[in-house]
């Protein structure tokens, strides 16, 4: 994987349609062992790529899904406490001394890897995706400071824990509050924008070969032009993924066959009521004659 052009083709085997600027980043991310962030509106394929670098380099992926409220036991380590109770009554029938308990207690053997210690613990190199990092607190970025600029982790009962392996590490977000300048800093970039008109159909090609070029061609179409609507949520790549399967499955092979059904159809597109309730049946025929 030395050129571009053979990135770019291993993504492809993978299913995954990337412009010549995101695999530039990728490729750099990977040539420099550099941690890569992607924002951008949700269902525009952040999550996908990840899981398509996994693929394309044959190793694992390790996904850490950010919540508010995620702190260290859940994304770095913690204590099997109910291991160490255990040790701990063993102990008092052996007469050990309470350093020696602490000892025996506070060692590999009941610590519980999480996500981010798991990454740097594997042989070889995994793919460590945090995902939504934007929906974490702030105080988690300063978790996150130590592994991106060091690959390591304190663990205080046990010490500075270095990286077997340095992961690839590629972080999402979707831009719901503002990342911490030392975080970037750390970090590749990339702002990954809704596909255009020529990336979709050859997204919906790679992933979904047995739909009938005039439907694709006539679905994407149709998508960017709702996408220009005044909606709360717009659709993204996996939604237009599934309304083609939903066409597909319905035996709609072109959009103007019935109105009524296809209209009923948009669930797969539209993911709140206001904008089911704002997409009319009027709206849909405009949209259907823009797509023909």
């Amino acid at each position: 994987m030395n050129t571009i052009p053979d990135l770019e083709a291993r993504l492809a085997a993978a299913r995954y349609v990337a412009d010549e600027a995101l695999i530039t980043a990728l490729s750099l991310a990977i040539g420099l062992s550099r941690p890569l962030l992607v924002e951008g509106e949700a269902g525009v394929g952040k999550t996908e790529l990840a899981k398509a670098l996994a693929a394309v380099l044959d190793t694992r992926l390790i996904r850490l899904q950010c919540y508010e409220g995620l702190d260290a036991s859940a994304a770095i380590y913690e204590w099997n406490y109910q291991r160490q109770l255990l040790a701990i009554k063993a102990s008092e029938r052996e007469s050990l001394s309470a350093e020696a308990v602490e000892e025996h207690i506070f060692s590999e053997r009941y610590l519980l890897r999480r996500p981010l210690l798991e990454s740097i613990s594997e042989a070889k190199p995994c793919v460590l995706l945090v995902d939504e990092i934007d929906r974490a607190d702030e105080e988690f970025e300063a978790y996150l400071l130590e592994l991106l600029s060091d690959f390591q982790i304190t663990v205080p009962e046990l010490g500075t824990v270095q990286a077997l392996s340095v992961p690839h590490v590629v972080l999402t977000s979707n831009g719901t509050r503002d990342l911490s300048d030392a975080l970037r800093r750390r970090c590749l970039y990339y702002y990954m924008e809704f596909p255009t008109e020529q990336r979709e159909l050859l997204i919906i090609r790679s992933r979904l070969p047995e739909v009938e070029a005039a439907l694709a061609a006539q679905v994407v179409r149709f998508v960017q032009a709702l996408r220009e609507e005044d909606l709360e949520k717009l659709p993204g790549v996996a939604e237009t993924l599934d309304w083609v399967a939903a066409l597909i499955g319905l035996g709609m092979n072109v959009l103007e066959a019935d109105s009524k059904r296809l209209h009923a159809t948009l669930i797969c597109l539209l993911k709140t009521e206001t904008d089911l309730k704002a997409v009319t049946p009027e709206v849909v025929s405009r949209l259907v004659g823009r797509a023909a």
